[in-house]
């Protein structure tokens, strides 16, 4: 009998909810459960991969979007340390490039962890992932005549979220 009334349900969701509406709230549900749902909604609904990922696919593909803010924001950062004559601001910006050069392989991790269902793995591979950059602006404080430049704390910040909301999906997942 419960056979019956699952293939029945089932039957109906697939009647009343299509396919591509069921991605598109399945994705909305997903973020709507993240901190930052708009930027959650913008980061996942900009990979078109995101319309048929279930939740575990959609926290790989939030992972796959930080690796690749770590991987250029590192690359960003190299090259304005070989930009710079002054010795104090080329030495922290290379120390910021390799923190987000350990962001990235620490997110690459994370995905190894996803796709082996090893979720508090994940978990603690992005959590140590989010805290790299921290160290970067760590840095510039501690040199009070450097400014920390507007475009890296925008990519800092843009990090940050990208590992929430990683974090707020496997969260779901285990």
């Amino acid at each position: 009998m419960a056979s019956i009334f699952r293939f029945v349900f089932f039957l109906l969701l697939t009647i009343f909810f299509p396919a591509q509406s069921s991605s598109t709230s399945l994705l909305q549900k997903t973020c709507n459960a993240t901190t930052y749902y708009d930027f959650c909604l913008a980061s996942l609904a900009s990979k078109p991969e995101s319309s048929k990922a279930d939740v575990r696919g959609l926290s790989a593909i939030a992972v796959g979007i930080a690796v690749a803010n770590a991987t250029s924001t590192s690359s960003f950062t190299s090259s304005l340390a070989n930009a710079t004559a002054d010795p104090s601001l080329r030495a922290v910006l290379r120390t910021c490039a390799a923190k987000y050069a350990n962001a990235r392989e620490a997110l690459r991790s994370s995905l190894d962890a996803l796709a082996a269902e090893s979720y508090d793995y994940a978990f603690v591979h992005v959590s140590a992932a989010a805290e790299y950059p921290s160290v970067c602006h760590v840095l510039f404080r501690q040199v009070p005549r450097l400014v920390y430049p507007p475009e890296l704390a925008r990519r800092e910040e843009a990090l940050e979220h990208l590992c929430t909301i990683a974090l707020d999906i496997i969260s779901l997942l285990g």
